[in-house]
């Protein structure tokens, strides 16, 4: 009886792993046909249809067409006039020549006494006067018209984290100090854009009774406002 029951197991073994070796061959043999197919099968190129793009393609795509319809008078485009600091990045990030970056900031901080906050109801208005225009970033611009068209010119952010407003609870919303920054070179006339940025800076400390500060947040001094001024202009020339 053992001598039998132990024949049986033998063989339903035996029956099992043959079973796994066809069951293994059949699987190995299959995935080859599938990949066969696959080789044999035109792409999409191959029937004159694009690839789908890659993310950096698309971002690229449309200054790649101005610059290829601009390409064939190279005379005329060199006697118009400068473009923007937008258009030379673009521009240049497809001619992979240094994009033009901002190489330097003048920063103005107008920073309350301790224990006293800037109430964004008061704030609101006396920034919206001065001529800024609240940005999806959550940032206020002063553009070069007061209308809010033209290049920015410099910018008020909030002076501590996360250096944003928000402008649907400006009544609930208040901070210690702002900050106001410009980029160097600046679009258009830079030394008026200083100008207004120094003197919107003095009128929201007066208004609330706050302080000026430099970019080491050390009280403003006529030597800095100094210094700032031949940077602007150094920039300008």
């Amino acid at each position: 009886m053992a001598t039998e029951l132990r024949w049986a197991l033998i063989v339903i073994s035996a029956l099992i792993i043959g079973g796994l070796l066809i069951h293994g061959l059949w699987s190995v043999r299959k995935k080859e046909d599938k990949e066969d197919r696959r080789q044999n099968l035109p792409t999409a190129n191959e029937h004159g249809k694009p690839s789908e793009p890659e993310l950096n393609d698309m971002s690229f795509t449309a200054v790649e067409e101005e610059q290829h319809s601009h390409s064939t008078d190279a005379s005329e485009v060199q006697a118009e006039p400068q473009p923007s600091l937008q258009e030379e990045q673009a521009q240049t990030a497809q001619s992979a020549e240094p994009a033009v970056e901002p190489q330097d900031f003048i920063i103005l901080h107008i920073q309350m006494p301790e224990g006293l906050a800037m109430e964004g109801s008061k704030l609101l208005p006396s920034v919206l006067s001065l001529g800024f225009k609240f940005s999806e970033e959550g940032f206020f611009n002063r553009h070069l018209e007061s209308s809010g068209n033209g290049p920015v010119l410099f910018r008020l952010v909030n002076m501590y984290n996360p250096g944003t407003f928000d402008i649907d609870n400006m009544e609930q919303f208040s901070t210690a100090g702002v900050s106001l920054f410009m980029t160097l070179p600046c679009e258009g006339d830079s030394m008026a854009a200083f100008n207004m940025l120094h003197g919107a800076a003095k009128k929201l400390s007066d208004e609330f009774g706050a302080q000026v500060l430099d970019s080491k947040r050390e009280p403003l001094t006529v030597d800095t406002i100094r210094t700032y001024v031949e940077k602007v202009r150094e920039f300008a020339a």
